[in-house]
This record gives structure tokens, C-alpha cells and sequence, in this order.
């Protein structure tokens, strides 16, 4: 007989926010996508602010916005660190 075992994965609900009024399209890639810019498109508001909702297991996660084509770092986190092209990439740590 064969026991089902069950894991639990506690994803945990996070929100990333990135004001850019006149962007067309704003994206986050980064290690929990593979850097796919386009599976994790964010959702505009009212005001031109860009947010976008990812469910992650924790652990430390490297990402950019994407804006209009454009790589950005988040301009609210401090914490980052170099990558292969001599830039920067913001750090998300899930407890």
C-alpha cells in the first residue's frame, strides 16, 4: 500500500507596487518566472499606479520591472545586487 503524502507549501501573498503614470505596459520578471516579462504583467489604477500580486514560497527572489520595454529597479527597495549585465537587480526575501 502506497501513502499519499501531502506538503505543505505555504505560499505566501505579496504586492508589488511601481508608479508610472504614462507607461503603456509594466511587468515584473525575475527568478520566481524564469525572467519571463510576460507572464507577470501588472494591473494600472486610477492614479497611473502599477501593481501586480504573486504568490511565493520563502525564500530570496531577484526581480526588475519592466516598463514599456524598459528594465527598472524597484525605486522602493534598497536591497539589491549585481548581476551579469553590470547592473542591479532588487532583492525580495519571503520569511
Amino acid at each position: 500500500m502506497v501513502k499519499a503524502c501531502s506538503f505543505n507549501n505555504k505560499l505566501k501573498s505579496m504586492e508589488l507596487k511601481f508608479s508610472a503614470p504614462k507607461a503603456k505596459k509594466v511587468s515584473v520578471a525575475g527568478t520566481f518566472n524564469n525572467w519571463d516579462t510576460k507572464t507577470t504583467t501588472a494591473k494600472k489604477d486610477t492614479r497611473g499606479n502599477w501593481s501586480v500580486k504573486l504568490d511565493l514560497a520563502p525564500g530570496r527572489y531577484e526581480y526588475k520591472f519592466v516598463v514599456d520595454g524598459v528594465w527598472l529597479n524597484d525605486p522602493k527597495c534598497n536591497n539589491v545586487v549585481g548581476n551579469s549585465f553590470g547592473t542591479q537587480n532588487s532583492i525580495l526575501e519571503i520569511k
